[in-house]
Parts: C-alpha cells; structure tokens; sequence
C-alpha cells in the first residue's frame, strides 16, 4: 500500500525477504537500508529474522536499529529503523553463518511465502528478494528450490519467465534452474511462443510502443544450416514466424555469440535466451555488481539479487550491496508504473 510524502511522489511498501541467513542476505540488506534514497522512495519492510539482522547491523557497523513488527502495514516510516516481520520460525543458535544449514533453508523459503502471501493480499505493492541458497532448500524438502518456483506455485500463475538486467542489457530465459542436457528438450515452438508473448506483454506495460525481442539460437552458429542441430529450424524459426504474424516484434534466432553485443549495441529492448547460462553469463560479465532479477507473469512485482549465498564471504562484512539496493529501486519503480526507466522517484 502506497503512500506520499510531503512532495508528492508515492512511496510503495516494499518486502524485503532476508535470504538465507548463513549467507551474505542480512548483510546486503542491512547496507542497502542504510542508503538514504532507499526510505525516501519507498516504505520497506524486511521479512526475516530479527537475531540475524541485529547480526548484520553489529557487522556492517550500521547505526540502524531493529524492530520487530507485526503490523507491516506501519512499516517502513523511520529512516533510522528498520522494521522486521519476524514469523518466529527459527532459533539463534540454528544460525552457522559461513555454513549449510538445514533450518536456515526451510525459514528462508517460509519467509518468501510470507512475503508473496502479503503482495497478494495488497498490504506490499512488491518483493525485493535476497539470496536463498538451493542446496539448504532443497535438504530441507523443498522442491521448488528457487524464488520463482515457490512464488509461482503459490500464487497459481500459469506462465512466468526470470528476466536478467544489467545496464541496457536485459534478457528474458526460456528455462533456468535445469541441467543443461534437460534444458534443451524445453526448446519446443508452443513454449518459446509462450515467452515471446509474454516478454512483449509486459514490456508494453512497461511503455515500450513495439518491443524488439532478439531470439538467441541453441546451437552453435546457429546451427550451420542444420549441421549443427535441428531446433533453429524446427522449432525456434517457427516460433517467431508465428509471434510476428500476431504482431510482435521478434527478430531471430541469432546466434548467440553475437545477439548480446546487439543487444548491448541497441538492436534489441529485450533477448530470449534458451537457458540459464546463456543469458546468465552475458549480463554478469557486463554488470556484475549491479545485475538484478525480475519475474515476468506473476500477479505481483518482484525484484532479486543476481547473486548468490557467498558463504565464502559470509559474516566478514565483505559483500556487496549494489545488487540488493538495484533489486529494491526496480521493485519501486515498477510499483510506481515506471517500469524499466524508473528511478528513485525524486521530483
């Protein structure tokens, strides 16, 4: 639920889900909510855990103080605290920063839930979500071991796409937490059309007059004219014939060792890829720090880091924010309806 401050510019309630807290999550956050621009935009509220964030506040040297809320809806007012809607689903002491741990999976994952739960129900206009790790999910019976996966699963929607974002470079994936091998056999017309109607959907919402969408290839060179794979051909061409006769502007497929230049170079708003490193290894080589995640086709706004757990930098206030403070400004400027020129909503 938006509200206004003295000038004028609407200030959306944004939940920020802490990540798995024996990772860099509470860290990121902690420094992101420490930025100034973050409380002048929005109203945030961190879904987590109150000991981990009093934590990452004594190790990042925050001056920032804790409350914990069970009015989200209040949240959000005081620059100088932050406020914590804490479930009361994990123990102190099953905390091991630095460390897999089974607990810390499964509170992390009820903690998206309770965040989707609250964007459903209209008290946040969005989600900006901090790293969970998959491993700890998945031991702790998860098998939707990803933000997407469960946000999906709970909210019922029936097509949605992860869309990587770095720069001006932005690329929607056709499939992403599946091993390669599995991957390929999603390359089918029915889904790849799916995903060009949806990327043109929202990036019409988003105030592109006529998205381009450049269509990676699977195969090397693009197949080489069908010595290198059939799935150009059989399967990714005729999909864009089809998107094109309903008027979307998809251009491909372009073989993927060129597509992300062009796309860096202006030829394209937006790129499908085919699968998850793909897409994922162009925009982190082209801005890693400040690469973020966005969903496309749930019923509500979410926005993630592009980064994982970091166990390795874990409590040694080593990591960086960028990623979290970028995931935040998207999740308001799409709440605002500023979609993917937004700001931070100064006048």
């Amino acid at each position: 639920m938006a509200s206004s401050t003295d000038s004028g510019v609407q200030r959306p309630a944004i939940a920020i889900t802490m990540g798995d807290p024996c990772g860099i999550g509470p860290e990121v956050v902690v420094k992101a909510l420490s930025d100034p621009r973050i409380y002048q935009s929005c109203r945030p509220v961190v879904v987590g855990n109150v000991f981990a964030m009093e934590q990452a506040v004594q190790l990042t040297g925050s001056s920032l103080g804790i409350n914990h809320t069970d009015d989200p809806t209040s949240a959000g007012e005081n620059p100088s605290v932050v406020d914590v809607v804490d479930i009361g689903n994990l123990n102190a002491e099953d905390i091991t920063v630095g460390q897999l741990s089974v607990p810390c999976g499964k509170a992390s994952m009820e903690w998206v839930s309770k965040a989707g739960q609250l964007a459903m129900a209209g008290v946040v206009d969005g989600l900006a979500t901090a790293p969970l790790n998959k491993e700890a999910a998945a031991l702790a019976g998860y098998e939707a071991i990803g933000h997407m996966e469960l946000l999906q699963e709970l909210s019922g929607a029936k097509t949605v796409a992860t869309m990587l974002m770095a720069k001006n470079l932005r690329v929607v994936h056709l499939t992403t937490h599946r091993s390669l091998r599995v991957a390929c056999d999603y390359v089918k017309k029915d889904r790849i059309l799916d995903y060009l109607r949806l990327t043109d959907d929202n990036f019409r919402k988003w105030g592109f007059a006529n998205p381009r969408i450049g269509v990676a290839a699977l195969n090397p060179h693009g197949s080489d004219g069908g010595l290198l794979g059939n799935e150009e051909a059989e399967e990714i061409a005729p999909a864009v014939q089809q998107a094109q006769s309903e008027g979307i502007n998809a251009i491909g497929p372009v073989p993927a060792d060129i597509i992300f230049h062009q796309a860096i170079q202006d030829r394209y708003d937006v790129t499908l890829c085919m699968y998850h490193d793909q897409g994922h290894i162009p925009v982190k080589v082209y801005g890693f720090e400040e690469s973020i995640t966005a969903n496309l086709g749930l019923p509500f706004i979410r926005t993630s880091v592009d980064h994982g757990t970091a166990f390795d930098i874990a409590g040694k206030n080593l990591a960086d924010h960028t990623s979290m403070v970028e995931s935040i400004r998207m999740a308001v400027a799409f709440a605002r309806g500023d979609g993917l020129t937004g700001g931070w909503g100064e006048e």
